[in-house]
């Protein structure tokens, strides 16, 4: 039985998990190498809001599709990946240890389309109550195990526009204390809580504004924003820093007390797509005071905005964005993006919460929170029973079994989810299946992958898992000889 099990551990990817990212001041810090971690990222929700209605799955429970879907990832060079709608009931443990082999971390929403597990944009009154934080708590059980959830999402675009913003404001600032209060209470770490928030110009500074300030006389203040994320599609085409507003944003962030990221981006009209912003996001001017960003979506919905087009039978076509955007992303230098050491110097500090803060008419000024539901201290002191509970599991064979192809109908070859060492982010070029940009006539070029492409497509056992293995044959080797292992 010792024999077979350290056999079988040759087989099998063991979980080397990523480093858990921190923030720090007004970015995100890999606490291992005080180096600022950047976002590139894609927006992940197969099928759309309208396939969780039922509850019965949602992107993060289907074990295959994630497997494709984080290889298809990983060729394209992305770290972070958002997924909007959750079951937390469900179990994750075999897809987020996929998506943390492939050296990526999670952004969750809380919320779903479901009653009882959302905020209201009118009267938020009424959607809050103990059955919900009940719901946002059990995301944090589901979720606080795994190394590579990056944040939590306590709303998305609840203010949309000025009609939204007299009340909604402080139930988001009072779901964001619940949610801390309960991460303080059972997590082993300090996971961090923001906010989504429309690009919307009569709205988006004084949301930014409300998030962000602190209670001066609560140092502690529970409500506060740990982060601050837009969805953005202001540059559209061959648009330039300017002519987007890009400038403008740099200018309304500098000095933020938190981090600042594109929760999405990516304009679609004109298409196709040419993700011109991609070397201005990670350039330096941008990353002075944003961390990057993800682009809306990975999936291609009605809507028009997916890179990848999925079908009912597993397989997967590769659609024109998705080689512009992977091209994009490798042309950036990492050495720069990933390496940017920490600053040691003083962290911005929030501004205080006063009614001066706010500018439009018709946006609350009001900083007085709503207290928590009937029920809700209660479950805080006690959590959520019965608690759903997630753990990274070992892995077996992470080749994609699913046809995928290239946008020309020619089958992608080796695709596999590259395991990565412990402590590793993806970045592109970590990952070189062949997946070949269409010449003009036609013809796939690059449809049979290298010699090192296919070694890179393989999967692998971090450094620290061939460790563990080589050790379990050393030491069956000296219990029963070497003849036994042949």
């Amino acid at each position: 039985m010792f024999i077979q099990s350290a056999l079988l551990a040759l087989s099998a990817t063991l979980a080397a998990a990523v480093t858990p990212l921190e923030v720090q001041g007004n970015f995100f810090v890999n606490p291992k190498t005080n180096t600022r971690f950047q976002i590139v990222g894609v927006d992940y929700q197969p099928g759309g809001s309208a396939a969780f209605d039922d509850g019965q799955a949602d992107p993060l429970s289907d074990a295959a599709a994630c497997l494709r879907d984080a290889a298809i990832m990983q060729v394209l060079g992305v770290n972070t990946v958002r997924i909007y709608n959750i079951n937390p009931d469900l179990n994750h443990d075999e897809c987020v240890s996929i998506f943390n082999a492939a050296g990526m971390y999670l952004v969750l929403d809380v919320n779903t389309p479901k009653i009882a597990e959302h905020i209201t944009s009118f009267n938020p009154w009424e959607s809050y109550y103990s059955q919900y934080s009940n719901h946002t708590f059990a995301m944090v059980e589901a979720f606080k195990n795994y190394p590579n959830v990056l944040a939590f999402f306590s709303g998305n675009e609840i203010i949309d526009k000025i009609d939204t913003a007299l009340n909604v404001p402080q139930y988001i600032r009072a779901v964001t204390r619940d949610l801390k209060n309960y991460i303080a209470k059972h997590s082993s770490r300090n996971i961090p809580v923001g906010y989504s928030a429309a690009d919307v110009r009569d709205v988006l500074m004084d949301t930014f504004n409300y998030l962000q300030c602190s209670d001066p006389e609560d140092p502690g203040d529970m409500s506060r924003s740990d982060l601050f994320a837009l969805n953005s599609y202001s540059w559209c085409g061959a648009a330039t820093f300017q002519s987007s507003g890009y400038d403008g944003v740099v200018k309304n962030f500098t000095g933020s007390s938190v981090p600042v990221f594109y929760s999405e981006y990516g304009c679609n009209t004109p298409a196709p797509r040419i993700f011109t912003e991609v070397p201005a996001i990670y350039g330096s001017e941008f990353t002075s005071v944003m961390s990057g960003g993800l682009v809306y979506q990975y999936t291609q919905e009605d809507n028009n905005f997916g890179l990848v087009q999925l079908y009912p039978n597993g397989s997967a076509t590769l659609l024109p964005d998705f080689y512009t955007l992977r091209d994009q992303y490798a042309k950036l230098d990492f050495s720069t993006v990933e390496n940017v050491k920490a600053t040691t110097g003083s962290t911005p500090k929030p501004p205080t919460c006063d009614p001066k803060l706010i500018v439009n008419p018709g946006f609350s000024s009001n900083f007085t929170l709503p207290v928590p539901p009937p029920g809700t201290d209660d479950i805080i002191e006690k959590g959520v029973s019965p608690a759903p509970k997630g753990q990274l599991v070992t892995l077996g064979d992470l080749t994609v079994k699913q046809v995928v192809r290239n946008s020309d109908g020619s089958t992608v070859t080796g695709l596999a989810v590259k395991a990565l060492a412990a402590d590793q982010s993806n970045q592109p070029g970590s990952n070189t299946a062949s997946a070949s940009t269409p010449s003009s006539t036609g013809t796939p070029t690059g449809s049979s992958p290298s010699s090192s492409a296919s070694k890179d497509a393989a999967p692998r056992t971090s450094e620290s898992s061939m460790a563990i293995v080589v050790t379990l044959v050393a030491v069956c080797i000296s219990m029963f000889g070497a003849g036994t292992l042949l």
